[in-house]
């Protein structure tokens, strides 16, 4: 008989502000369970990435009826059990974030080594272990600068898992890349979930929701709602909003 899969975030009538304090969600009601795969839609400014950082405590939650993060209620941890908290979860981020003076391995060790890892033995397998897995292991003495953006984003997925986490965060980890390499990165996402890791993923791929089906919320007008059925209405939303960003940017540099 089957236990109960184990609960890893619980929030109910969550309200979750930017740094700054301006309300961008409210009555967030949101559940994810061990080697769950979970999807967060939105406009760019809707709160996605926002609420990502709630989980490791990167934004403060002050007004929740429930907020729990791997067992820690994230309206009362104390700053000194935030790095215990974020050891048990891998971090993601769409411009990978590397040590760009490190080498594969030797990013790797750091964080290791940062997170207590104290045996070089046990570091090096370690290291050897998750290259192996996301298949970098020929690039373990590469400089960042010498790998394309979907190797970079294999090292950074490694580096998320070294310490065996029971939730890995991505925040639009697929969003800079082309499309072979988006389903390799989504296919390796997809094997550790199915190892019992579960992953919470924000992205504006529509169409990969479909191709790798999981459990989809959305930001929209300050609301958090879950989606279920056709994704493909919400697609048109996103498209334009993309236009609308690379239209800014192009005029902020004229």
């Amino acid at each position: 008989m089957f236990g109960k899969a184990m609960v890893l975030i619980d929030y109910k009538n969550v309200t979750v502000k930017q740094a700054h304090g301006i309300e961008v969600l409210n009555h967030v009601d949101f559940h994810v369970e061990e080697g769950e795969f979970v999807y967060i839609i939105g406009r760019v400014g809707a709160g996605k990435s926002s609420l990502l950082k709630t989980f490791y405590n990167e934004l403060d939650i002050d007004e929740a009826d429930t907020a729990y993060v791997l067992d820690n209620d994230m309206l009362t941890i104390r700053r000194r059990d935030v790095p215990a908290l974020r050891r048990q979860m891998g971090i993601v981020f769409q411009d990978f974030q590397l040590l760009s003076d490190k080498t594969v391995a030797q990013n790797l060790r750091f964080v290791l080594k940062a997170t207590g890892w104290k045996k070089k033995d046990g570091i090096e397998e370690r290291i050897d272990e998750v290259l192996e897995k996301v298949g970098m292991t020929d690039k373990k003495d590469k400089m960042p600068h010498e790998l394309s953006g979907g190797e970079q984003q294999r090292v950074a997925i490694a580096r998320a898992i070294l310490n065996s986490p029971k939730l890995i965060v991505a925040d639009e980890p697929t969003g800079n890349l082309d499309p072979v390499t988006v389903k390799g990165i989504m296919d390796l996402l997809r094997s550790i979930s199915e190892s019992g890791t579960a992953v919470v993923m924000t992205t504006h791929n529509i169409p990969i929701i479909n191709q790798y089906p999981g459990t989809v919320y959305r930001c929209h007008n300050s609301l958090f709602e879950k989606v279920e059925g056709n994704y493909a209405q919400l697609e048109d939303e996103v498209e334009d909003n993309q236009e609308n960003e690379i239209e800014e940017s192009e005029n902020n540099q004229e």
